[in-house]
Order: C-alpha cells, then sequence, then structure tokens
C-alpha cells in the first residue's frame, strides 16, 4: 500500500493543473460507499465525514504530493456525507402491506408501463382507513381495464379503486433495486387498478411546469397524429407516454433509443442553434454588429433558451448534466474563455452528485458523463492532429460525426450491456445515418415550431421536423429486424463495469504516455465478464417461480405469470427467449401445479397454490420447496414460502465443492434505510423446515 501511495504521489507533480476532472471521481467513490454499505450508518457517521471532509479541503496547500492526495480523500468523505443526507432527506412513509381500497390522489406526473398501460403517479394522497402519518407521501399506479372515463392531466384528483403494495426488491439478489430506486423517487406504493379512474377535481393551482410539458406534448401530438407526433412530443417536452412499445424497442434494438432522452445531443443542438440563430441576426444590423457584444449576447439567449429546454423537459439526470455543460460552455463564451473541456464536464458532474447522488447508481448518469467524457477528451486529441495537419473543410463534418458515434457507442457500449443486457449489433450504422438528421432538420425545426407556435404557425415548421422523425424511425425499425441486430450479453460480475470505468477515466484523464495503462484494467474487466457464471437456482421474492440453469438456456416452473421476473432472469443470464420457450427448459416433472428438478445435488420442488400444498406431507434434507402459499413441513428441507421471503427476498443457489451455497437478498442489500422491516423472526428450525404442524 505504502509502495503504491509513493509511486502515486511520484507522478502527481505531472499532473499538476490536470487534477480537477478527478474531483467527482473522488466523490463519486464516496457515494459508491455509502450505497455498498450493508448497514445503514450513524446519522453521527455523516455528521463527522462531512466535517472532516470541510477541514480536508480547507487545507489547500500541503505540498506536491499530500495536498492533492488530502483533497481527494476529503471529497470521498464528502460524497459519503452527501450520499446519506439524501437518503434521510427524501425518508417518507412505505407501505408495509398489500393494500386494496380506495385511492386518492393528485396527478403530477403521467407515463406507460413496461406493459404499455398508462400509468399515473400521484401525490397528496389517501387511502382507506389509513392515518395520514403512516400514508405514502406519493403513489404510482397503472391503469388496466375500462378506462376512458377522464382524460388524465397534471394537477387534476382522482379517485380509484386500486391494488398497492410496497415497491419490491431486487428480482435476483445483486439485481437491481427497485426498493432503493424508489426511495429516492419519493413513491411509497406501487400497483394498479382494474376500475375506472374518475375526476374528483379539475386541475387547480400549481404544478405550471407539468401543466405546460403536457400541453405542448399535446399539441405536438394533435398536429402530427401517429409515432411521429409522439416522438416529437418526446424530444420537446420529455414525455414518451405517446411512444408504442414496438417504437421504443426498435429503438433500442437499433442502438438510437438515446434520441429519445433530451440529454447533451439535444441540449447542445437547440444551445448551438440559437447561438448560430441569434449571432447571425444580431450582425446583420450595423448598430448591433458594430456596436454590441455580439457573440457574448448570443451566448446569453441561448443560455435562457437552455434553462427554458431544462424546465420543459422535467429536468432528468441527463438532462441536467447536458444543461449544466451547455452553461458551462455558455458562460465561459460570455467571460472569453475555452467553452468545452473536461474541466466543464467535471463541474456538471460534481453538481449533479451534489445534488443527486443516486444518480451514480443508475444507467442515465453513467451513460451519459462516459459519453460526454470520451467525447471531450477524444476531440482534444483530434483538434490537436488537425492543427498539425490540415484537413479538407468538407471532410470534417463527416469525421466529426463518425469518429462521435465511434466513440460514443465505445464508451456507453459496456454500460448499456451491463444494465440492459444486450448489444446492438448495427448500432454504428444507425447512429451515422440518423444523428445528421437530427441535427440538421428535427432540433431546429422544433425550435422553430416552438418559437411560431404562439402565433399559430408551427403547423409547417413540425410537418418538416415529421420528415425527419420519420426517417429515423425508418432507419430503427429498418435496422431492428436485420437478423442479429441485437445480441444477448451475460450480466457481469460486481466488479466488472468499476474496473472498465476506472481504465476508462485513466485514459480519458491521465496526462502523458502513462494513461495507456488504463488498458489493463479495461481488459481485466473484460476478461472477468466472460468469466461470469449465473446461479444453478433463482427463487422470485413472491415464490411465484423458480429458474434451473440447465446447458440450454433457464428453464422456468411456470409458462405464465411472473412475466417481469422471468424476462429479467433470462435477460441477465444472456441467452434471451421468451417465458414459454423457458419453460419448455424445465429439466424435471411437471404437473398438478407442482414443478419438481434434480440440480446440484439437491431436489428442487415448487408448490403452487393450497391444493398443491396440501399434498405435500414431509421433505427430506436434501430437498428446497418453493412455495406461493405459507407451508409448515415434517422434515430436514429448506423451505421458501411468503412468510419466509418477506425476510430473506429473492434467492439464489450456487454450485459449491462443499455443497450448494445460497445467497439471498437480504445479504447482499443488508438492512437500509430503504428496506422493509423485518418481520417476526422465523427460529432456524422453522426456517429450514424441521418442524412438524
Amino acid at each position: 500500500m505504502g509502495g503504491a501511495l509513493s509511486m502515486i504521489g511520484q507522478a502527481l507533480p505531472g499532473q499538476r493543473g490536470h487534477l480537477f476532472p478527478w474531483a467527482p471521481v473522488a466523490m463519486a467513490c464516496g457515494i459508491a460507499l455509502y450505497f455498498g454499505l450493508r448497514i445503514e450508518p450513524p446519522v453521527w457517521v455523516l455528521w463527522a465525514c462531512a466535517v472532516l471532509s470541510l477541514a480536508g479541503l480547507a487545507q489547500r496547500v500541503a505540498g506536491p504530493y499530500p495536498g492533492p492526495l488530502l483533497t481527494g480523500a476529503a471529497l470521498v468523505l464528502l460524497g459519503f456525507a452527501l450520499a446519506g443526507w439524501r437518503a434521510h432527506q427524501v425518508a417518507g412513509p412505505v407501505l408495509d402491506f398489500r393494500y386494496y381500497g380506495a385511492v386518492e390522489g393528485r396527478i403530477v406526473a403521467i407515463d406507460r408501463s413496461a406493459s404499455d398501460a398508462v400509468r399515473l403517479t400521484l401525490d397528496r394522497v389517501v387511502l382507506e382507513r389509513m392515518a395520514p402519518a403512516r400514508t405514502p407521501a406519493r403513489v404510482r399506479v397503472s391503469m388496466h381495464g375500462p378506462q376512458g372515463w377522464i382524460q388524465p392531466r397534471p394537477g387534476a384528483t382522482v379517485i380509484l379503486t386500486g391494488h398497492l403494495s410496497p415497491p419490491g426488491g431486487a428480482v435476483e439478489p445483486g439485481g437491481f433495486d427497485f426498493r432503493r430506486h424508489s426511495w429516492f423517487l419519493g413513491l411509497g406504493a406501487v400497483g394498479y387498478t382494474r376500475t375506472p379512474v374518475l375526476l374528483l377535481e379539475p386541475p387547480g393551482e400549481g404544478l405550471w411546469v407539468a401543466k405546460a410539458r403536457m400541453w405542448l406534448s399535446t399539441r405536438v401530438q394533435t398536429a402530427l397524429p401517429g409515432e411521429s407526433g409522439a416522438f416529437a412530443a418526446a424530444i420537446m417536452t420529455g414525455d414518451r407516454a405517446g411512444l408504442g412499445q414496438d417504437t421504443l424497442q426498435a429503438l433500442r434494438d437499433s442502438n438510437l433509443a438515446h434520441l429519445l432522452a433530451i440529454s447533451g445531443l439535444h441540449m447542445g443542438l437547440l444551445a448551438g442553434f440559437v447561438f448560430a440563430a441569434l449571432r447571425l441576426g444580431l450582425l446583420l444590423h450595423p448598430v448591433s454588429r458594430h456596436r454590441w457584444p455580439v457573440k457574448k449576447l448570443a451566448a446569453a439567449g441561448a443560455l435562457l433558451a437552455a434553462a427554458g429546454y431544462l424546465a420543459l423537459s422535467g429536468g432528468n439526470v441527463a438532462t441536467e448534466r447536458a444543461f449544466i455543460m451547455a452553461a458551462a460552455a455558455l458562460c465561459a463564451t460570455m467571460l472569453d474563455r475555452r467553452a468545452i473541456s473536461l474541466r466543464s464536464v467535471a463541474i456538471a458532474a460534481l453538481v449533479v452528485l451534489a445534488l443527486r447522488p443516486e444518480a451514480l447508481l443508475g444507467p442515465g448518469f453513467q451513460m451519459s458523463f462516459a459519453a460526454t467524457t470520451a467525447l471531450v477528451a477524444v476531440f482534444e486529441r483530434v483538434s490537436q492532429v488537425q492543427r498539425r495537419r490540415r484537413m479538407p473543410k468538407w471532410l470534417a463534418p463527416v469525421v466529426s460525426v463518425v469518429v462521435s458515434s465511434a466513440v460514443a457507442g465505445a464508451a456507453t457500449g459496456p454500460v448499456g450491456m451491463a444494465h440492459f443486457n444486450q448489444m446492438a449489433q448495427y448500432g454504428l450504422l444507425a447512429n451515422l445515418i440518423s444523428v445528421p438528421v437530427m441535427g440538421v432538420l428535427v432540433v431546429p425545426m422544433a425550435v422553430v415550431a416552438a418559437l411560431l407556435m404562439p402565433f399559430g404557425l408551427d403547423g409547417l415548421a413540425l410537418a418538416v421536423m415529421a420528415l425527419g422523425l420519420d426517417w429515423i424511425l425508418g432507419v430503427a425499425h429498418m435496422v431492428a429486424g436485420w437478423q442479429g441486430a441485437t445480441r444477448p450479453v451475460v450480466a457481469p460480475m460486481p466488479w466488472v463495469l468499476p474496473l472498465i470505468a476506472l481504465g476508462g477515466l485513466v485514459l480519458c484523464l491521465w496526462r502523458g504516455r502513462a494513461r495507456i495503462a488504463g488498458l489493463a484494467p479495461v481488459a481485466a474487466g473484460a476478461l472477468l465478464w466472460v468469466q461470469s457464471e449465473r446461479p444453478a437456482v433463482l427463487i422470485a421474492d413472491s415464490g411465484t417461480l423458480v429458474g434451473v440453469m440447465t446447458d440450454a438456456g433457464r428453464g422456468l416452473s411456470r409458462d405464465r405469470g411472473s412475466g417481469f421476473i422471468a424476462g429479467t432472469w433470462l435477460e441477465n443470464d444472456g441467452r434471451g427467449g421468451t417465458q414459454d420457450s423457458a419453460a419448455a427448459l424445465w429439466p424435471g416433472a411437471r404437473a398438478d401445479r407442482l414443478a419438481v428438478a434434480q440440480v446440484a445435488g439437491l431436489t428442487i420442488l415448487h408448490v403452487q397454490g393450497k391444493r398443491a400444498a396440501a399434498q405435500l406431507d414431509g421433505c427430506g434434507a436434501a430437498q428446497v420447496v418453493v412455495s406461493s402459499t405459507d407451508l409448515v413441513l415434517r422434515g430436514g428441507c429448506r423451505v421458501f414460502d411468503p412468510a419466509r421471503l418477506r425476510n430473506s427476498g429473492s434467492v439464489a443457489i450456487w454450485p459449491g465443492a462443499e455443497g450448494p451455497r445460497f445467497v439471498t437478498d437480504a445479504e447482499l442489500s443488508g438492512q437500509r434505510l430503504w428496506s422493509p422491516p423485518r418481520r417476526a423472526k422465523i427460529p432456524r428450525a422453522v426456517a429450514r423446515a424441521d418442524t412438524g404442524p
């Protein structure tokens, strides 16, 4: 350890003036440390970290060796404290049982679920026979069954009869923790309704931005019906509720889904177009051309336009990052400084991490900053080469598009594959023939349409915009339809993505030839990824599904039901397929709602329903019984029924030289603020089902 610190200390003087981009990396390490804990740290520990971090940051001058290391350590502590503070700040009541009854609330957001159902997020929630102190501040409800009695609008108060439940944990140990995600969204319950949603009160005061977004989205989709209008609304307002699942899937399979997210591409194009238009307009008049600071005024106007775009977009992480980047570049222009640099990327990352530390864990933050950091680093190098070797002017835009698409794809590829378990084989080609259309036609016409909308003259601009959108959608469907358009990817081991990220950061941020050392962690991460293994058995936290790994893929105990869990397991296995085809791979007998399989020296029994459970009387030590209803059995088997799974969460079984190893989601996630309260403890003997009725 001392030798490593000594080597770092010797290398740091050569990095002077280029260390600031490492500041958000240090803060991110502290945030990751907080979220990686299995026990919630006491509040006094958070205060201690905050005080120590401020004391460390105050020691700015501590010599060439300890100074940067001390600052880095202080930023790690600051990130840890900020993450803990944010987790406590968003704390709110979470439903701890399955609720059925009347639900009342005000609509604050409208989107679509994975099953393509309209979904309402409600605040000011009132639940039947529940005290306000225990009522969740926000709930999210999917609308199924006969609807159409009202047109959902932000600010409207609605009533419905719904099924609500606490946000669920990971569908497999170590997987995406929806419970934690919901905690930071302020969601205390999720569910659905199959009865009509009725209007109790029309929209009142407040939620002006949300209302403006929906008004603009409705106007655009009225002028441009169909998927083109829904695409246009998504680009202009961030409202994707109008897009069908087929279109979304085609965009994902062709690696064009990033065109939906209001991110750096859209913000940069909009700010650039407004900047160029204002500058050209001011240069046309002799008074403004000779007497006014045209460039600075154009930058100020572009900054205002970008801020308005941020407000209308809903302000997700990618949009916030893009706005901060654009604001830094435009402010630098107004101050006669360099507009785009790794320093501005670092400032954007610091601001986002300070405001939303939890964003670090999401694919939006990771992909957004991976692409931006790589693009800025590469184009700094490209600009140096261009200064030495002149390139024809007509060739420069072509090279820029090709290089930017390739670099962004390489930077975001590992993140996308790790989170979404698929790789778009023809994504580079799709982007090369779609991104220029977005920049030349779609975004400029969106700005023109917004300017003409108050006068009712936006129809022509939207029609021209639709030509570009139809082209992009056509490319997406064409490329997605090609054979082998997507390739499933196995979920990596936990340390794979951090290793690849570390290598990429060294390649992008380190100065000098030593940056080539970044290839080592990238190669190590890739090697670990290739060797990633999957559990022999997976058990859903509801007890309604079991998956057993076979040579041909994972066999499922049921061909229907628990579809989301089944799809996630198959995606993480890197094999793809449908639940029906996976059910056909079940390696054992299946009859009368009882599925049996032999794996890893164990006999797996999946019991579905009370009638099938009543047929069981006892079990052996080498058996694992999974049930969708509570069980009490004689024998020495291990039982996973709803009562036990409420404490353990989902379960994975790994083969081992010393026998099967059981890993639960509760063991990996620990007891945190967002973890559900533990039920009455089940004695070890009962947990292993070695007591009789």
